[in-house]
């Protein structure tokens, strides 16, 4: 096991944010095991770990020096916020902490006045929008109902940007929470579904860029004007588009999301003249993008298929970025991309690893959660190097974006909604066909992974198809959207049904769509894992399977993780999980 040790052992980096001279950057690492706070001084230097906790943190700088701390307990996501001193094992300062309730997406006004974050302490269910005076802690609340966040805070202090959860899928609202007089301000009203991204406001306050899919199939860049209350699209593309505009308002950045790549493009804010397309460090993906306060440089994490998320540092003009944390990629292979036709005709596209050789090598697919998201070509911590350590042990991966996935438009996004649920399952048989009409694959090895919702589609393969697959590896999925719509948090209920359909008025379909309901058809061996405090899916789901499937005499190995939740978070779990599970694969595919 020690190469699949090495590889899960790689660390990963990523901003956070600047220092108000824009000379020091604070960075998030999972260098000790867990995601800690680093501080780096200048680009040359080694980043100085400042946190030491054995949870996970995360955190920005405040214009004072000091690091607002955001940190949970086992991975219950339920955030408190602390001050911290910018030195190693300072000790945090308490600001607000209720271990009851979520105080998340905390945002700092620039002048470091006015700290904005989203919480459901009012009745466990709803998020209020809390503005909160720095230093001095009178706060004020925004109840609008729903699934909020804090988006961003104006350049001015005044406006609070909040993100709405809409009734449909897919669907969301940007708020105008107005701190002085409590004035409340919908700026996206509109029909059907439509998405909006993070605000990036003008130096004026007077507006703002942001992706918007209103009226439209992708996400385009919009610009909003304050005071005639009006959109415009100032940056359209067949892909999806997101932005973000440096302090001075100097250079919008545009971010588009080709096939699941990045590119990246710096234009004009005024005339949306393009000046130059960023150069990356490779083919893969750029995400935790921040200007430095005077617009000079760009920080941002790149991750391809054999490189983890690294911190990288761009000069608008120079010919590369340059590289603050980790060593490059490592000997991998990189996947090619490809499209299948479904049962219906639709095109799904896949990204396919294939190992040096002839084979015919056994497969292994592995399905993204969400349903709402989209496998992108990247390292991430735990399917990165789970990939490239079945490829070099002669298996073949395939990662497929099925219908329901984002990136490719709201019309493919909805074709899995609600009665559709199922002919996602029926695109892992379409793809299971394609697969072993190619020479170097042998279909009759082929395995299901995933985790989250992706674990709902593993759990639902084997038992919609019992015939198609050799065996299941499944972490944190989902048995029976009935019971998971029953006993997740209560906060996620309605956001979830939005997807799947409501108790209410869809059980029957729920039912139907559960893999529970088709349990007796399961007959590949099975490898689960879950974390205890899992607020997402409970870990009933999985306890739920694995006794049905034990008591019927089916291979299942459940292994629970007690200081986790909805994620693997610490390395030495996520070690231990993916060595049980490439053992698991071993014995049952020899």
């Amino acid at each position: 096991m020690g190469g699949l040790r090495g590889l899960l052992e790689l660390r990963q980096a990523w901003p956070l944010s600047f220092s108000a001279d824009g000379g020091t950057l604070l960075l998030a690492s999972d260098l000790p095991g867990s995601t800690q706070l680093f501080l780096l001084a200048r680009d040359d230097d080694e980043p100085v770990q400042l946190t030491f906790f054995e949870e996970p943190v995360d955190g920005r700088l405040l214009p004072d020096g000091r690091i607002l701390l955001a940190m949970d307990e086992g991975g219950n996501e339920r955030t408190q916020l602390y001050l911290l001193d910018p030195e190693p094992r300072a000790e945090p300062e308490p600001l607000v902490v209720d271990p009851r309730f979520i105080h998340g997406t905390p945002r700092v006004s620039r002048d470091g006045r006015l700290l904005a974050y989203a919480t459901n302490r009012r009745n466990g269910l709803d998020f209020d929008i809390v503005a909160r005076g720095l230093p001095g802690g009178e706060e004020r609340s925004f109840e609008l109902g729903g699934w909020l966040g804090a988006a961003s805070i104006s350049p001015d202090g005044r406006w609070i940007a909040a993100y709405r959860l809409g009734e449909l899928s897919g669907d969301g609202d940007l708020f105008l929470l107005d701190v002085e007089s409590g004035e409340v301000v919908q700026a996206t009203p509109h029909e059907g579904s439509a998405n909006f991204g993070v605000p990036a406001w003008l130096p004026d306050s007077s507006g703002f860029f942001a992706a918007t899919s209103e009226a439209r199939d992708t996400h385009a860049i919009g610009r909003y004007d304050l005071h005639a209350a009006a959109w415009s699209v100032v940056c359209q593309s067949h892909w999806d588009l997101d932005c973000l505009l440096d302090e001075a308002g100097r250079t919008l950045l545009v971010v588009a999301n080709e096939d699941g790549y990045s590119r990246l493009e710096l234009r004009d804010p005024e005339t949306l003249e393009l000046r130059e397309e960023a150069r990356l460090p490779g083919r893969g993906v750029a995400e935790h993008f921040l200007f430095s306060p005077d617009g000079s440089r760009l920080a941002f994490a790149f991750s391809s298929p054999r490189e983890p998320h690294q911190a990288y540092v761009l000069e608008p003009g120079a010919s590369a970025a340059r590289r603050l944390t980790g060593s490059g990629p490592v000997a991998g292979v990189d996947p090619e991309l490809h499209r299948f036709a479904s049962f219906d005709g639709e095109s799904v596209p896949v990204f396919l690893f294939r190992p040096e050789g002839e084979g015919p090598f056994p497969v292994v697919v592995t399905v993204h959660g969400g349903p709402e998201a989209q496998w992108r070509p990247w390292f991430s911590q735990g399917f990165g190097p789970f990939t490239q350590f079945l490829v070099a042990r002669g298996y073949a991966v395939a990662a497929p974006n099925v219908r329901g996935s984002t990136g490719y438009g709201k019309r493919y996004e909805h074709l899995d909604d609600v009665a559709l649920r199922l002919d996602s399952v029926r695109d892992l048989a379409a793809l299971h066909a394609w697969l072993s009409a190619q020479p170097e694959i042998d279909g009759s090895r082929a395995v299901v992974y995933g985790r989250s919702y992706g674990g709902y589609m593993v759990l639902a393969a084997l038992a919609f198809q019992p015939g198609l697959w050799a065996a299941g590896i499944e972490f944190v999925g989902i048995s029976n959207l009935v019971t998971f719509l029953e006993n997740t948090s209560d906060y996620r209920r309605a956001a979830r049904e939005r997807e799947y359909g409501s108790l209410e008025h869809d059980r029957e379909l729920l039912q139907l769509a559960s893999p529970a309901s088709r349990v007796e058809a399961i007959r590949a061996p099975l490898f689960i894992e879950h974390g205890r405090n899992d607020p997402r899916v409970p870990v009933s789901e999985s306890e739920q399977i694995h006794r049905v499937l034990s008591a019927r005499g089916i291979r299942c190995e459940l292994v629970i993780y007690e200081d986790e939740g909805h994620l693997i978070e610490k390395l030495a779990n996520r070690i231990d999980a993916f060595e049980r599970a490439v053992a698991f694969l071993d014995e049952v595919l020899a």
